[in-house]
């Protein structure tokens, strides 16, 4: 229930964080993981974890949410874990030794203002779905969002051997 002018500065302050996260983490991602002697693997299976989480209450529960500030939406959770989240951490810190710090910036940037354009046609998607068939779309959402989990999980797993 926001109003327009409402919805458009939380779309603004979500993008905004998930690109300083991400490219915060881009630059400093693996200097952290050094010192605190995580591995790629180690992060993959925390963040599958966290993800699958997540997940599973929206699926469980999804009519008991807090109520969370407008000026705080932005931020948390679309800015994070949504549009920049465990998945999206862990992808960049493997693409940047692919294809290098300049093509992953760049990924991120593009992906980050799609996730803004999507959120932006929401009204409209709502409108077109009803209630029914937003509910609907968001279990299905959620699901995919334990299975891409359990791949995270899995495929930390398999950093070990």
């Amino acid at each position: 229930g926001l109003k327009k002018k409402e919805r458009l500065e939380v779309i603004f302050k979500s993008i905004i964080t998930a690109l300083c996260l991400a490219f915060g983490f881009i630059y400093l991602g693996k200097i952290v993981f050094r010192l605190l002697n995580i591995t790629i693997g180690d992060f993959m299976i925390a963040g599958g974890v966290v993800l699958f989480s997540i997940a599973v209450i929206d699926i469980i529960n999804p009519g008991k949410r807090r109520r969370i500030p407008t000026k705080e939406l932005g931020a948390v959770p679309l800015g994070t874990p949504l549009i920049v989240g465990p998945a999206v951490l862990t992808t960049s810190l493997i693409i940047i030794s692919e294809y290098g710090t300049p093509a992953t910036l760049i990924s991120v940037f593009l992906n980050v203002l799609l996730a803004g354009f999507i959120f932006s046609l929401s009204d409209i998607l709502m409108k077109t779905l009803g209630e029914a068939g937003t509910k609907a779309l968001s279990k299905v959402t959620s699901l995919l969002l334990a299975a891409i989990a359990v791949m995270m999980i899995r495929k930390g797993i398999w950093q070990f051997f």
